[in-house]
């Protein structure tokens, strides 16, 4: 039985070891003190936390001040209202003036559940996307979070991490060392390769594990949480390797990981069967709990495995 742990916890304890190390970082929320976790950085640091209120327009734009101020400021707001309220400043204050602005997506995906629509963040991959100079990155455990917290304190411009809000598997160990762009392989397989986003991951790992134990099979998974910057031509390598691709994201299909490996096997000319498991393109999320939707999508560990098994047949 793995650990499982709230990624949330491992952006907050990397952030409250890299402020205790000296790092001039400020915090700043849309009153989602609770969503952020941000309690013990708060309790703290309390002059490092801005609390704007539920004024995301604001709360961005005057992170892109402090940052231009010369801070290292990470703004901590649930991803729905991040890219849509915001989605101005975003673009124009953040992205487009290169400001030293670190924004965490919290409660992606279907995080939310029964409040439907109107708070899932399925297009948050997709909206970033479509902006210039920002890095977007999607952890898959606290261990990777953490290493990507101490990255983005390292580098200076914008960057966009996607948080959930629950506790999801951690599939690292100490010897973990995330590298912007790499594609992360977690199982070198064969036959068919799963490629999957953030906290499916987990999912994909149960589906793996359970395939080898009943099915004698052995897919690769890749865990694809740095999509800006990627690593093109290790992500083709391990497309050619494989006879199947099956992509797996608690995100809609238009812009997400399955339209991006789509693209790369187009661009690269890579003559592999493709299946995408997502929300599908063109519509809203159904609202219900978080495990009947993935059941409803089938990216919960079930419907991966009846998505991959056939592939070993072709």
């Amino acid at each position: 039985m793995r650990n499982l742990a709230d990624l949330r916890d491992g952006a907050i304890n990397a952030l409250s070891r890299l402020t205790a190390a000296g790092q001039d970082i400020i915090v700043m929320v849309a009153d989602s003190t609770s969503t952020s976790k941000i309690g013990p950085f708060l309790d703290t640091y309390p002059e490092r936390v801005i609390n704007v209120g539920i004024a995301e327009q604001n709360m961005v734009g005057m992170a892109a001040g402090l940052a231009l101020g010369g801070h290292i400021v990470f703004t901590a707001n649930a991803a729905p209202f991040l890219v849509a309220r915001a989605n101005e400043q975003v673009k124009n204050d953040v992205c487009y003036s290169a400001t030293n602005v670190k924004m965490l997506g919290l409660n992606a995906g279907f995080a939310y559940g029964p409040l439907a629509s109107t708070h899932h963040a399925i297009d948050d991959i997709s909206i970033m996307s479509g902006f210039g100079n920002v890095q977007i990155f999607a952890p898959c455990d606290e261990v990777e979070v953490a290493q990507m917290i101490d990255y983005a304190v390292s580098v200076d411009g914008p960057m966009y991490i996607r948080l959930d809000n629950a506790k999801f598997p951690v599939v690292h160990d100490a010897s973990y060392r995330f590298e912007p762009g790499r594609p992360d392989v977690l199982i070198e397989g064969s036959g068919v390769a799963v490629i999957a986003l953030g906290s499916v991951v987990g999912e994909a790992l149960e589906a793996c594990e359970r395939m080898r134990q009943e099915h004698n099979v052995s897919p690769t998974l890749v865990n694809l949480s740095s999509l800006r910057p990627l690593d093109q031509d290790a992500l083709a390598a391990i497309i050619e390797r494989h006879d199947a691709i099956v992509t797996v994201e608690e995100h809609s299909l238009h812009g997400g990981i399955g339209a991006t490996v789509a693209m790369l096997m187009a661009r690269r000319r890579l003559h592999r069967h493709l299946t995408t498991l997502g929300v599908t393109e063109g519509e809203f999320a159904h609202y219900g709990t978080r495990k009947g939707m993935r059941r409803h999508y089938g990216i919960d560990a079930e419907g991966i495995a009846d998505a991959v098994l056939p592939q070993f047949a072709c």
